[in-house]
């Protein structure tokens, strides 16, 4: 396949999956039109892309590196993926390796915010764009191309809500924590506790982190009934593993997840569907792990010289168990 094929190719697929993920809408800040992405392009012989994944700590997580790697597949892309087993160090060795290598792209997710400055200094110096997939780092704008993934902000402020909704503005809340540092873990935070501010019956009694994994989410929940028991009102999770885990611990205790105690959580992977048809989730908040397509399409359109937004959002949902069984036929994750 010569690259322009390629590149028509991956534009096709995003413009698919833009419209799966939005409902058909191209609205939203950062969001890809298909105008913006019918352009034209020089050829681009072979498309070589480095890829520095996080690791496989979530149901999230897999689905997002089978998407990346089924996308390059697809597209004949060659695609060097690394797994960092949640270490930023191994992260940016190979992110060094692909600067060494000579990829024409790098995409990366960090596993926590800041410590970048520095590799991220010498992609830019070796004149390769990077790409932030999904998670953010914090460092000069100038030092990445674009980013794409979720507001997690945004999505805190949701989860607050739904909570707000379930407790009817009052209540006791335990959270659960993702892996300190990291873009998810502080934006969704920030975000639960902005929404907050308009329910001052609403408290956050204690928090603990269960660095995104359904063990450590049954481990730490576990703890918190044991120190808090029956006052506990509300779990938020800060992803649907740990809520899966909390779960477990719950139902161990003796309570009855999703009725005693309220559960919210964020992604929206099939395991949080079959949970709130259980009745024992309340509610998830979207975060779409499929990214491969529009990933590569941006790639392309870096590796032409084409411009692309700074931060690309897709469009997501709010997931309750009322919607959950006619929802799960639809999950893809």
């Amino acid at each position: 396949m010569n690259a322009l094929a390629l590149c028509r190719c991956a534009i096709a697929l995003a413009i698919a999956w833009t419209l799966a993920a939005c409902g058909g809408s191209s609205s939203g800040v950062g969001a890809v039109a298909p105008s913006s992405l019918d352009l034209k392009t020089k050829t681009y012989p072979e498309l070589v892309v480095g890829f520095a994944q996080i690791g496989a700590e979530s149901e999230w997580r897999t689905a997002n590196t089978r998407s990346i790697q089924d996308t390059a597949n697809q597209l004949g892309v060659e695609l060097a993926l690394s797994d960092a087993q949640q270490q930023q160090e191994n992260q940016i060795k190979a992110i060094r390796s692909f600067i060494a290598q000579g990829v024409d792209v790098i995409g990366v997710s960090p596993v926590v915010e800041t410590g970048w400055d520095e590799v991220f200094a010498e992609v830019k110096q070796a004149g390769i764009p990077l790409i932030l997939l999904d998670r953010n780092a914090n460092v000069p704008d100038d030092l990445y191309s674009v980013r794409i993934g979720s507001d997690f902000v945004e999505e805190g402020r949701r989860a607050c809500g739904e909570m707000a909704r379930l407790l009817d503005g009052q209540g006791a809340i335990v959270v659960l924590e993702g892996t300190q540092g990291s873009a998810p873990m502080i934006g969704r935070g920030t975000g639960f506790q902005e929404c907050l501010q308009s329910y001052p019956a609403l408290h956050i009694i204690d928090s603990q982190s269960g660095d995104f994994i359904r063990a450590r989410g049954k481990e730490e929940m576990a703890a918190l009934l044991q120190k808090h028991g029956n006052s506990i009102d509300g779990v938020f999770a800060q992803n649907d593993d740990m809520a899966l885990g909390a779960i477990e611990a719950i139902e161990e205790y003796g309570l009855r997840p999703g009725v005693d105690i309220k559960i919210v959580s964020i992604d929206a992977v099939r395991a949080a569907f079959e949970a709130m048809i259980d009745g024992k989730l309340n509610a998830t908040i979207e975060c779409n792990p499929l990214l491969g397509p529009l990933f590569f399409a941006t790639a392309l359109n870096l590796a032409n010289g084409i411009p692309v937004e700074k931060w690309i959002k897709p469009d997501e949902g709010i997931y309750r168990q009322d919607t959950a069984a006619q929802e799960l036929s639809k999950r893809e994750y």
